[in-house]
């Protein structure tokens, strides 16, 4: 059968390639010029009237916007006057329909707060309906605020799964395994037969990554750790866990093994490529050795850590150790938001105050953690994490016209000191534009607002909220 396409597309199509072949441009999908490049590349390089180039799902070039402009043309083009152009986003730990929970309990101890609270008003709301909906309103915020790769653990991860793909982001959603009865699965085993499915269903897909995400070693026993591993390396995926959290975790290792729960974790096998540590607070130079040894990636979550006052991670001693280091945020219901440009900003000052040193964490080192820091913990540092060719075009232009900005002597520094997340004026995941001009294109934030409301009603009904 032949296909006839209208006579005005055929006529712009042919005229793209004559001109194409008379100036010697490539034609891409879609070229940013005249930004503030900021590529987090090996060498840092800031590229003041800068542009990128795009075709398809992969970043095709990056220069100055003359040169880059001489050699590339496109029906689509974003003026970035104004804006800094950088790689989106990795957030390396994160609950996201845990947003529907957010402030339902705070100023807790971490136990306190998920025993008493947290894991009660998840046995009483917890449905796919509900992780379709929390979902949907995480995938908004972090679309908002810059994040374009996240980190997930939670049940019905089918469903994030869903909701993800539906927005445009990337994920990696880890199904958690977890010891006692929870809402998508009664024992462990149907957990594990669970996460195999999602697996099964996900791998190879272009934006989801499936995981396994034994929640923690105060949650599960020794075989049931295992068997999760075993089932991530059978299918060469990701397996996401919380790791010494908390003091108390610490504990719960020495009364079972006489160990740390980094040393606990590898006396079972389970440590080694592929695993993402969560946290990663309560550990000794002998732990952080064994991690960077096993090949472990660690996610830094300052803003729950202090939320929680759990903790302060050696962030210090991880980086002079070259552990495979991100940054993340947590679920809303413990930060209370998903802003990365805050956990930026929260990494480098925690830290220059802990170690009484102002260069611990510079803004160089936090926005590298918040992008290739990222994704060389999940693994993904060939794909993604800087603005060069030959990655996928998942890129965040940020608004810089207004007075916090003014004068911007060194557009790294005020990523990390002075950007908030809602100054992200466009986003860019696998080279689609999910929003532009802070307009959403691909989700319809209105309804998932009014959804996300009467989720409220409901969730304030069940826990008994005045």
């Amino acid at each position: 059968m032949r296909i006839r396409f209208p006579a005005t597309i055929v006529a712009l199509a042919c005229g793209l390639v004559a001109l194409s072949a008379q100036t010697g441009q490539r034609a891409v999908s879609l070229l940013i010029t005249n930004g503030t490049v900021v590529t987090v590349d090996g060498t840092g390089r800031v590229i003041r009237n800068g542009a990128v180039a795009v075709d398809g799902t992969d970043i095709v070039a990056v220069g100055a916007a003359d040169v880059v402009g001489k050699q590339f043309r496109s029906t689509t083009t974003i003026d970035a006057a104004g804006q800094i152009v950088m790689p989106g986003l990795v957030n390396t730990h994160t609950h996201a329909a845990m947003a529907l929970f957010r402030g339902l309990a705070d100023d807790l101890a971490l136990m306190e707060w998920l025993t008493k609270y947290i894991f009660p008003a998840e046995a009483k709301m917890v449905s796919p309906e509900f992780v379709a909906a929390g979902t949907r309103l995480a995938a908004i915020e972090m679309i908002q605020s810059g994040t374009t790769t996240f980190a997930d653990m939670y049940y019905f991860e089918e469903e994030v799964a869903k909701a993800t793909k539906a927005a445009g982001l990337r994920g990696v959603l880890g199904q958690t395994v977890i010891q006692f009865p929870v809402a998508d699965a009664k024992t462990p085993a149907e957990a594990l037969a669970r996460a195999e499915r999602f697996i099964t269903a996900y791998k190879g897909d272009p934006l989801i990554t499936p995981a396994v995400a034994p929640h923690a070693l105060y949650t599960l026993d020794g075989p049931t750790l295992r068997a999760a591993r075993d089932l991530s390396q059978r299918y060469g995926v990701p397996t996401l866990i919380h790791v010494a959290e908390t003091r108390d975790e610490v504990q719960t290792a020495q009364e079972r093994a006489q160990l740390s729960p980094v040393a606990y974790l590898d006396s079972l096998g389970f440590l080694g490529p592929g695993v993402l540590a969560a946290h990663g607070i309560w550990v000794s130079d002998a732990d952080i050795a064994l991690l960077k040894a096993r090949g472990v990636g660690v996610s830094h979550n300052p803003e729950s850590n202090m939320k929680l006052a759990s903790g302060t991670a050696p962030v210090p001693a991880y980086l002079k150790a070259d552990v495979a280091l991100g940054l993340g945020t947590d679920g809303a219901a413990s930060n209370n938001d998903l802003d990365m440009f805050e956990a930026m900003r929260m990494a480098s000052l925690l830290h220059k105050l802990q170690a009484n040193d102002p260069r611990a964490v510079s803004a160089a080192t936090a926005l590298r953690m918040a992008t290739m820091g990222g994704a060389r913990a999940l693994g993904m540092e060939r794909q993604l994490g800087s603005i060069e060719p030959g990655k996928r075009a998942d890129l965040i232009l940020v608004g810089t016209a207004s007075a916090r900005f003014t004068p911007m002597y060194d557009p790294v520094s005020h990523l990390v000191y002075v950007a908030r997340g809602d100054d992200v004026q466009t986003t860019i995941v696998n080279g689609r534009v999910l929003m532009r001009n802070r307009k959403m294109l691909t989700i319809d934030e209105a309804a998932v607002l009014r959804e996300a409301r009467g989720w409220a009603v409901k969730v304030r009904a069940a826990v008994g909220l005045p």
